[in-house]
């Protein structure tokens, strides 16, 4: 059985989908202003290996842990409506790929079971 990333189109479809996902990210100015400071090259690798993994890619995650990679944008007011938003581009993103709509849910059912660990909860 396939995993969800190769389903999704592997390396090429994740690479793909980080820029397109990073683009709304920073079109958004709910969500822009946690990237202001940030190597976006750097984060946008980060993210590619972080998806590659979360979505069963043949890729070891290497990066930090997510409570702690992301408590610095907790103290600066990160939350619910910030992490939503941020899924909400995912899921705008994956769609405009043409993914198919259960490999999306899929995805955003992934996405969702780390938001306690991104919020620090």
């Amino acid at each position: 059985m396939a995993s969800l990333y190769e389903e999704l189109g592997g390396e090429h479809a994740i690479e793909a989908a980080a820029a397109l996902f990073y683009e709304k990210v920073l079109a958004d100015p709910l969500t822009a202003p946690f990237f202001a400071k940030l190597d976006m090259p750097a984060q946008v690798r980060k993210q590619i290996a972080f998806m590659a993994h979360a979505f069963g890619g043949p890729n070891e995650y290497k990066g930090r842990d997510l409570r702690v990679a992301h408590r610095p944008l907790v103290a600066q007011g990160l939350g619910d409506r910030h992490f939503d938003a941020v899924a909400g581009h995912l899921k705008a993103t994956l769609e405009e790929l043409g993914i198919a709509a259960p490999l999306v849910e899929r995805c955003l059912a992934i996405v969702g079971s780390v938001r306690g660990q991104v919020l620090d909860r």
